[in-house]
């Protein structure tokens, strides 16, 4: 059900999941005002494996023609500064100062959301990707660089309780959002992520079988897996920024299959490699740092201009906002 692609922007062969170079931990990133919430994002990013691998190829830059400002070629100028300049803290000047490229609801001396930043981040480094093709096709948009690392596709599938017909329709991801007002755990929230949800009432859709109104389920689950999973944990209670505080567990292996369109087959297994944590009693204020694992295979938390080295049981233990999980 789903259109393939009419041209390969970025061949999925080509992404290389392990570092290709092993070392210590790279930069802290100084604060440059209120900026902790962009930091985390940039770290995350960095130590991305087979973002940073691309990025520090250099491939980017060398067949870049876009005018003005190009998110991957800000970020490949970043990850190579962070990841092979000698200096313990770096000024992220040129992230900050493009900013309002990046998203236009951010100010330099402005706090802001991390799980925003990185959304508009992730969207301005595909926008970069498909500045040089024109005509792309939905199909082929998915298939660049970002999308390739980042992306997955959910599948919708709405089923007529009356007479079981059934119509399916699949959306591309970058990120999961996962509501955690009741779950405890990450795979909890998974397990209700993927719960079929009644629809009845003012909701009940129009079924093409009965053709009348009907009640209905509607169920979405995972139908193509990224290479990178990212899932933000919704802190937010309402509007009103009053923040959900309690822990939420998350494993260092995960298994996507059971939240798969077949759950049938191997496990689908993902490694815990980076996450942020938000600290503070609302989400409209407090402070954002969080942990990464370097190209050397151990756990550093970064806070801004600090880069501490860390075990396992501390990463596990924290009151996360933000999850990235390698395939």
């Amino acid at each position: 059900g789903m259109a393939l692609p009419q041209r390969i922007l970025f061949p999925l062969e080509e992404i290389c999941m392990d570092w290709q170079q092993r070392q210590r931990p790279g930069a802290g990133l100084c604060n440059m005002g209120s900026t902790c919430y962009i930091n985390v994002i940039l770290q995350c990013l960095t130590y991305t494996p087979p973002l940073a691998n691309y990025l520090l190829s250099g491939d980017h830059s060398q067949s870049c023609h876009r005018q003005g400002f190009c998110m991957m070629c800000t970020m490949e100028a970043h990850v190579r500064k962070v990841l092979r300049s000698s200096a313990n803290v770096i000024w992220p000047r040129a992230v900050v100062r493009d900013l309002k490229f990046i998203g236009e609801e951010f100010e330099p001396d402005m706090a802001g959301d991390a799980y925003e930043f990185l959304r508009c981040a992730l969207e301005a480094m595909q926008r970069a990707c498909l500045s040089g093709s024109s005509n792309v096709d939905i199909s082929s948009q998915t298939t660049t660089i970002i999308h390739q690392i980042f992306g997955g596709f959910l599948k919708f599938r709405v089923t007529c309780l009356k007479c079981q017909a059934f119509s399916d329709s699949y959306k591309s991801f970058l990120h999961v959002l996962l509501d955690i007002k009741a779950p405890s755990s990450l795979t909890t929230a998974l397990e209700d992520f993927v719960t079929p949800k009644k629809l009845d009432g003012k909701y009940c859709l129009k079924c093409s079988k009965c053709e009348k109104k009907a009640t209905s389920s509607s169920r979405v689950t995972v139908h193509c897996v990224p290479k990178v999973f990212t899932v933000c944990l919704e802190r937010a209670a309402d509007h009103t920024g009053k923040k959900i505080s309690k822990i939420v567990e998350y494993p260092e292996y995960l298994n996507l299959r059971p939240y798969m369109s077949d759950t049938a087959g191997e496990p689908l297994l993902y490694s815990l490699y980076a996450l942020v944590v938000h600290s503070g009693d609302t989400c409209l204020d407090g402070h954002f740092f969080c942990y990464t694992k370097a190209s050397n295979g151990l756990w550093y938390k970064m806070d801004d201009e600090s880069v501490d080295n860390c075990g396992i049981h501390a990463v596990l233990r924290q009151q996360a906002y933000l999850l990235f999980y390698a395939r």
